[in-house]
């Protein structure tokens, strides 16, 4: 599995942190091809331009993922690469929103990043949640692999 992140805020990650997550988060949904991930942190104003242009929704949300539909389904319209890694998608998350977040639910922002990325990752291999987030198989999942960070 390979992360690539960039950073266009000036708060701190910790790159080996996010590459634990990435990894333990494809081995619970047993999506074992090799894989590469793009994840990136935004600001307020980035995050809100893109949810606008994605989702039509004009205010700040927390995580996008972005993915080649047909990743999930086993037959990706992009050609392979020779090393065969599948490139999942990207991840943009904003951290004065997990900030935030985290402050309402009384938890670190390291963990609130966490739970994003988890749930960015996710969607990328195929799960949703529509209807209720809160009573999701997702949700179960993400519970399940913060439990193994």
């Amino acid at each position: 599995m390979t992360l690539l992140i960039k950073n266009f805020t000036k708060n701190k990650l910790n790159p080996k942190h996010l590459n634990k997550i990435a990894e333990k988060t494809l081995e619970v949904a047993k999506f074992k091809k090799p894989t590469e991930i793009s994840l990136v942190i935004v600001g307020e104003k980035r995050i809100r331009l893109l949810n606008k242009k994605f989702r039509g929704i004009d205010m700040i949300t927390d995580v996008l993922s972005f993915g080649d539909e047909e990743v999930k389904s086993g037959s990706a319209k992009f050609i392979s690469p020779p090393n065969k890694i599948i490139y999942l998608g990207e991840i943009f998350i904003c951290y004065s929103q997990a900030r935030k977040q985290a402050r309402e639910k009384k938890h670190s922002t390291k963990k609130e990043i966490a739970v994003l990325f988890i749930h960015g990752i996710l969607h990328l291999v195929g799960y949703d949640h529509k209807g209720s987030y809160e009573d999701s198989e997702m949700k179960d999942i993400e519970r399940k692999i913060l439990s193994f960070l």
